[in-house]
């Protein structure tokens, strides 16, 4: 097997410091911690590597599961040459290097494994350049990524990868590897530690889900404490100093935070309001714009609710206006408030059906003419074609609506709105329901004009 490190110093010095993490690097499958969904025995990926069967994939999941580690570890037991390629250092003249060398060994009957770490990093041209060596075989692309690739990877080049979705590690697989680095020789094995009891379960529980965040922690903690004689002595307050803040698992621009506001957006949806105050505080504390998610709640209050509490937009109009007015912190109460009704009013979206069913028409009907009832004629020539012809005032009708035809001819009759029987919208409904009995009734006593007779001879000025 042949490896090639991209921009890798010739001359390493044999003391150069190697952070914990990476000693403690996997270096094959029995090592590895974690993905049991992908590796565990007679799962796709571990057949695939262990029989050397690698084709183009990506691995798609947050920093620190094993993504780079897999990688290496499938570089261990290929056949193929191997590169290991940054998409934050390459630019398009390393692509071109790599991809001739990737073709050169191709004609000696071998194939290159070409590791791309971040490709979502990548623009479009750059990722461009791969798709035709991966379409010849000329290479083989394992992607990572922390972004969501349906979004960041191009569709051509995707429909060629397989993409294997890596998961946060669970809190004891955390304080396996912790127990590891505590014992290991490339780790900490030659040091006797005396810790506190839950010292490694609070290291995995500050870590949430991410191994190179616990191994980090432990070797700041570890190298902070004191040390005689090949004894290292960890103290609660030495740990307290060293975890001054839970990290919070959120990318304000990435899949997280996609996936955040739709768990918000759905709990406010479901009336969940516990759920919903949760998701709120989490993006808040990630550092979320909170103007953004007062957009997200006016949005609801109109979707989601409605005419079933028409205050709900109120309330969430002006949570809107104090979050821009105020600012953070203290505008978090009124997110919260604006989240509590919005979460617990009553839900109907027949207004956001009725519009989408009326912008579906209004697609296939962008021509029809408009009755000449509803003209405005604000010139003497419109009033002379006929605008305004047959125009009935509603005010001036006994019951403050006519039978006059506002609809194309082709709609005529359309109904759009379906109203419930949800909260104050039951009376959106009543009322509805008597227009339509009205028009029932009354429509036979009355010629309805779409249109202006064609025979009606056109008057000039006098």
């Amino acid at each position: 097997m042949k490896q090639i490190e991209l921009f890798e110093e010739e001359n390493e010095k044999e003391d150069v410091y190697e952070p914990l993490a990476s000693r403690m690097r996997p270096k094959d499958l029995s090592e590895f911690v974690g993905q049991r969904h992908l590796l565990e025995k007679g799962k796709l990926l571990r057949n695939l590597i262990e029989n050397d069967r690698i084709s183009s994939m990506i691995f798609w999941g947050p920093p620190g599961v094993g993504k780079t580690t897999l990688a290496r570890i499938i570089a261990e037991h290929t056949q193929s040459a191997f590169v290991n390629f940054s998409a934050v250092t390459s630019g398009v003249k390393e692509i071109r290097k790599v991809m001739e060398e990737a073709e050169a060994i191709r004609r000696t009957g071998r194939k290159t494994i070409l590791f791309v770490d971040e490709i979502h990093r990548f623009n479009k041209a750059q990722q461009d350049a791969f798709l035709p060596y991966v379409e010849k075989g000329s290479i083989i692309l394992i992607g990572a990524t922390t972004e969501n690739p349906s979004f960041e990877v191009n569709s051509a080049l995707l429909s060629r990868c397989r993409v294997f979705v890596l998961h946060p590690l669970e809190q004891t697989e955390l304080e396996t590897l912790l127990e590891r680095a505590v014992h290991d020789e490339r780790g900490y094995g030659a040091y006797e530690i005396h810790m506190p009891e839950r010292m490694l379960s609070m290291i995995a529980d500050f870590s949430k889900g991410d191994g190179r965040t616990a191994l980090n922690t432990l070797e700041i903690i570890l190298m902070n404490s004191e040390e005689k004689e090949g004894v290292i002595t960890v103290t609660m307050d030495g740990i307290r100093d060293c975890i001054t803040r839970k990290s919070m698992v959120y990318d304000k621009g990435g899949e997280e935070h996609n996936q955040v506001i739709s768990a918000f957006h759905e709990s406010l949806r479901n009336s969940d309001v516990d759920a919903a105050l949760f998701w709120l505080a989490r993006m808040l504390e990630g550092g979320e714009d909170p103007v953004w998610i007062a957009r997200r709640i006016t949005h609801a209050a109109a979707e989601d609710i409605g005419l079933a509490d028409p205050n709900a937009l109120n309330v969430a109009v002006n949570c809107f206006e104090a979050v821009r007015l105020i600012g953070m912190p203290e505008c978090a109460v009124h997110l919260a408030e604006a989240t509590v009704y919005v979460s617990l009013a009553p839900k109907s979206n027949s207004v956001y059906l009725a519009y989408e069913a009326a912008r579906k028409d209004a697609r296939l009907h962008d021509t029809d003419p408009i009755p000449l009832a509803v003209k405005a004629a604000y010139t003497k020539l419109q009033k002379e074609l006929g605008y305004g012809f047959e125009y009935q005032y509603p005010h001036d009708a006994p019951d403050k609506i006519t039978n006059m035809q506002c609809f194309p001819d082709s709609l005529v009759g359309k109904q759009y709105y379906h109203p419930t029987e949800q909260g104050k919208e039951a009376a959106c409904k009543r009322r509805y329901e008597w227009i339509q009995e009205w028009h029932r009734l009354h429509d036979h006593e009355a010629k309805r004009v779409s249109s202006f007779p064609m025979s009606m001879p056109y008057q000039k000025k006098k």
